[in-house]
This record gives C-alpha cells, sequence and structure tokens, in this order.
C-alpha cells in the first residue's frame, strides 16, 4: 500500500486541508459547470454511495442545467460492480467506483474511457490527480476514473472506556480485555487492520500488509495468520457492517463501544455525543480514494461529463466534505467546511497519523475471490 506522501506528492494532504478558512459550506447557488450546450437538456441516472448524500447537489445540479437527474444508492463496492456487470455497464450515467477496484471492470470493458478535454481538471487537486495515474485511475494510457473524494478506515471508541489520544490508541484496544461483542467490523477490511497490527508486533510479517499484493499464495499466508488471530478473538464481535447505516447502528443499536469503521460513520457519532471519536492506531490506519466515472453502456454521456464538473465546484466539494467527513480531490473545497467537521478532523488526524495511512492498490486478479473466501471464514468461524 502506498502512504499519503506518495499519492499525494506536492498536492493536497490533511494539513492543507485543516487549515481553509472556517466558513460553512453553502451549497445554494453554486454554479454547475457545463462546459457543452448540449449537455443542458436531457436525463441522467447517477449510482452513488449512499453516504455522499446527493440530493441537495442533483436539486442543484437541475436547476442550473435543466438536465432531469435519478440517483439510486449503493454501500459497497461489490454492489456497484456486479449491477453494472448484470447489466453489461448499462442503466446508469455515473457511478463512484473505489480507485483500487478499477482492475475488477476491465473484464467486460464496463468502464468508458474519458475525454479529459471535457472534464475541467485545473479544478481537481494535482497530487491526487497525478497518484491516480498509478493507482487505478488509468490504464493502458486511457483514464477510467477521476479522483472524487479520499478518506480513511480506522477506530471509533467511546473516549470514557478508551484512550482518546493519537499514540496511545492501538488496534489492539479491539481485541484486548472484556470486549465481549463491543467491537464493530467490517471483514474484508478488519482482515487488514489484523495484518497491519500483526506485522507491527512481528507475530505476522506482511510489510504493512502489501504482501498480499505480491501473489495469491502470499495473501493466503498472511489471512491465514489474521483468520487464526481473528478467529480466536471472535466473542468481541459484537456486529459485522457492510455499509455506513450498519456501522452506525452497531454503536447506536447494537452497543458497540469500539471498532473499524470509516470516517463518515465517525462524524455521525461525534455529531451525536463527544464522546464518540474517530481516531488513527499508532500502526497505521487504512486509506482509500474514491472516484467518478461513466459505465461504457451509458446513454447520456454528454449530460455525465455536466454532471461531473458540477462535483468540482468548490462549494459542492465542501458540501460533501461536511455530510460525509470524507476529504474533497476539489481545490478550494477547504474554505467551505463547517466548523463541526474541522473541529472532527483536528481530533481525528493529528501528529504524524497521514504519513501512516496505508492506502488499497489497484486489486490484482486473484484478490476479490481469495478476499471473499476469507470473509466468508470470518463469519462462519
Amino acid at each position: 500500500m502506498a502512504d499519503l506522501k506518495t499519492l499525494l506528492t506536492g498536492g493536497l494532504n490533511r494539513r492543507t486541508v485543516l487549515k481553509g478558512a472556517a466558513a460553512g459550506a453553502v451549497l445554494a447557488a453554486a454554479p454547475a459547470y457545463v462546459r457543452n450546450a448540449r449537455a443542458s437538456s436531457g436525463s441522467l441516472t447517477v449510482y452513488s454511495w449512499g453516504d455522499y448524500k446527493l440530493e441537495s447537489v442533483i436539486a442543484e445540479f437541475e436547476k442550473a442545467t435543466g438536465i432531469k437527474t435519478t440517483l439510486a444508492t449503493y454501500g459497497a463496492n461489490d454492489e456497484l460492480e456486479n449491477k453494472l456487470r448484470a447489466s453489461g455497464g448499462k442503466g446508469f450515467d455515473v457511478v463512484f467506483p473505489s480507485i483500487d477496484t478499477r482492475t475488477n471492470y476491465d473484464n467486460g470493458n464496463l468502464l468508458l474511457a474519458l475525454d479529459e478535454k471535457k472534464i475541467k481538471v485545473d479544478a481537481i487537486d494535482a497530487g491526487l490527480w497525478r497518484g491516480s495515474i498509478t493507482s487505478g485511475g488509468v490504464s493502458k494510457g486511457k483514464r477510467y476514473l477521476i479522483p472524487h473524494i479520499w478518506g480513511t478506515e480506522a477506530i471509533a471508541l467511546d473516549s470514557t472506556k478508551f484512550p482518546g489520544k493519537y499514540g496511545e490508541l492501538s488496534y489492539a484496544h479491539m481485541w484486548n480485555g472484556d470486549l465481549t461483542k463491543k467491537v464493530a467490523m467490517r471483514q474484508k477490511s478488519v482482515l487488514i487492520g489484523i495484518a497491519i497490527y500483526l506485522d507491527a508486533i512481528g507475530e505476522v510479517k506482511s510489510n504493512r500488509s502489501l504482501d498480499i499484493y505480491k501473489s495469491e499464495a502470499e495473501m493466503r499466508r498472511v489471512m491465514d495468520g489474521c483468520l487464526k488471530f481473528a478467529a480466536a478473538h471472535k466473542k468481541n464481535v459484537g456486529a459485522f457492517w457492510n455499509d455506513g447505516t450498519q456501522a452506525r447502528t452497531a454503536f447506536t443499536d447494537a452497543g458497540c463501544t469500539i471498532g473499524q469503521v470509516w470516517d463518515s460513520t465517525g462524524l455521525e457519532l461525534y455529531k451525536l455525543d463527544k464522546k464518540w471519536k474517530f481516531l488513527m492506531p499508532k500502526e497505521g490506519g487504512i486509506g482509500w480514494i474514491d472516484t467518478v466515472g461513466i459505465p461504457s453502456g451509458s446513454q447520456n454521456v454528454e449530460q455525465a461529463y455536466a454532471f461531473i464538473n458540477h462535483l468540482l465546484n468548490p462549494k459542492v466539494g465542501g458540501y460533501i466534505a461536511n455530510v460525509t467527513g470524507y476529504n474533497s480531490a476539489v481545490k478550494g473545497a477547504e474554505a467551505h467546511i463547517s466548523d463541526v467537521a474541522r473541529e472532527f478532523q483536528k481530533a481525528a488526524y493529528t501528529g504524524d497519523s497521514t504519513e501512516k495511512l496505508v492506502f488499497w492498490p489497484p486489486q490484482p486478479p486473484y484478490f476479490s475471490k481469495v478476499r471473499q473466501e476469507y470473509v466468508e471464514k470470518l463469519t462462519n468461524a
């Protein structure tokens, strides 16, 4: 996995986000970036992560362009991939794959090669744009995905029960002590967190989980060690989650007090009660980049480009950052982050935490199948 400095050379980092002016995100009157007059009418179908909460963004886009837009949502990359594969890339015009999953769409040519001349490229953080070339956005010289947001998966916790300070918190806090049915986790990524932890303590060496991307044999070696560890602590599991709603209710309804979750869940919990913290474990959090692309079967390509450019408005970028807790790839979005989002970010990211982030690399051909095998083994352990 690459670190943030490698991905964002010369570009965005968490500290520049936190230095933005403290203006609240005002989505109203945000101008759409529409370059092609042919896109000023017609229709569009957007298939988005549910926690992006794009309803207001779409309302402004429709007002600015006259393009009637339908929104459908999903909660996991697998849902998006399965939908596009079943339809042969048809049925949607704008989608938001995580960048490491792009290789999964190559089989069947499910994504459209993008015309960069129709995209407001200069609105995108230069470091993220460059970094996306090698992390999955470009294949064989053609761009298929552009950076949209980036975020992390780390630890949400009740700070009255666990260390609430970076440098003191470890992945070990999810597994040690009497935590029967108190830990929330997503099977497919908690195994990566365990890999990072076991590597740090020298129990299962994996180069911070990177070895699982070398070969199927190496992935199985590391996953066997992680599964053994997780199975030995299975009593700690209070709830498995696979989308943002499930992650939140693991804490609010299922009684979990600690867990490995996305930034968005951390922000939602923080808004409910300041006792909830979202922190990077000292071994390093997991980073990801979500992108925007156009399915190969889109029937409204010009309208799709218009919507993508609307997303590149700094006010829109700031709005999405506020409601999700994630970080916009749009230049100037930091000026539109709300006070509560800024407060959350300052608490979540401090010291060298961003330098220790390990990002999901592009998935090799064997990855998804093997990972799902171990997810099922963990679920049934």
